[in-house]
């Protein structure tokens, strides 16, 4: 049976993640401290990897609590209460990528990739050690970097976590631990995995290689309708707001529950097809 080998939350969108043994979910339907925090600019266009390759180069550590962040990069370091500090740590970002930086907060639900489905994501160890030796020179550990996943299993086959999702009118009620969740799509990846997580260089052919193994690996469980291209990989998943308050643990059992239409969760009609 696989379980969870690891649980890791990102408490600054875009910068490095903690790994703990335990998370509460807020009321939200989300990791607790995960991308708790958002940096946007003066326009309130995010802050991100994506747009500016000085976040790859931005270093950062969290307190077991996520109440302190150390910074640090290039020479430059400095460390920060989140609540109390919060003006002297928007400054010291303003001056690590050269213009005005916020730094905006949403407790319950973060910021999540994907509004819809919004609770953690999922993969498993197996699979991020296959995805690493498609690209001669990179680590697992290398890869997880890259993806920047919540939870973490072994104890399963590379690309287990494809059981997780169904057709497009349907999710995968699985349970991990005391917490059901509800697995709905495949997470579409960005530009951020073809670039080296600590300078930002960007690997030669990624995405056309990866897109291509990717096809050619698919396991037979895999739902091929979801499809529509191959450049995907781990799960996002949606939270039942009953579940508030309880916890997700390393080591907790995953069990798949069934399949069941998404017409039984009126909170999840907004969902693309």
């Amino acid at each position: 049976m696989p379980q969870v080998a690891r649980l890791t939350v990102y408490p600054i969108k875009s910068l490095d993640g903690i790994s703990l043994s335990e998370v509460r979910l807020t009321a939200g339907g989300t990791l607790e401290g995960d991308r708790r925090y958002a940096l946007v600019d003066a326009e309130g266009k995010r802050v991100n990897g994506k747009r500016h390759a000085a976040v790859h180069r931005l270093r950062a550590r969290f307190d077991p609590q996520l109440g302190q962040v150390q910074l640090w990069g290039e020479g430059k370091a400095a460390q920060f209460d989140l609540q109390q500090q919060r003006d002297a740590l928007q400054t010291w970002l303003s001056d690590w990528f050269g213009f005005p930086v916020q730094l905006l907060e949403e407790p319950l639900r973060g910021f999540p990739d994907d509004p819809y489905a919004d609770g953690p994501t999922l993969i498993s160890t197996a699979t991020l050690e296959t995805v690493a030796n498609w690209f001669p020179g990179l680590t697992p550990e290398e890869m997880r970097q890259r993806l920047r996943m919540n939870i973490e299993l072994s104890e399963c086959l590379p690309f287990w976590e494809d059981r997780l999702f169904a057709q497009a009118d349907q999710g995968v009620r699985f349970r991990i631990g005391e917490v059901e969740l509800l697995g709905l799509n495949l997470c579409a990846r960005c530009v951020v995995p073809t670039r080296d997580p600590l300078s930002g260089e960007a690997y030669p052919g990624f995405q056309k290689h990866f897109v291509a193994q990717r096809q050619k690996t698919l396991p037979p469980w895999a739902e091929a309708s979801r499809f529509d291209h191959f450049y995907r990989l781990g799960i996002n998943t949606w939270i039942p707001r009953t579940e508030a308050g309880k916890h997700l643990r390393v080591g907790d059992p995953v069990e798949i529950l069934g399949v069941e239409p998404l017409s039984l969760y009126p909170e999840l009609s907004r969902i693309p097809g």
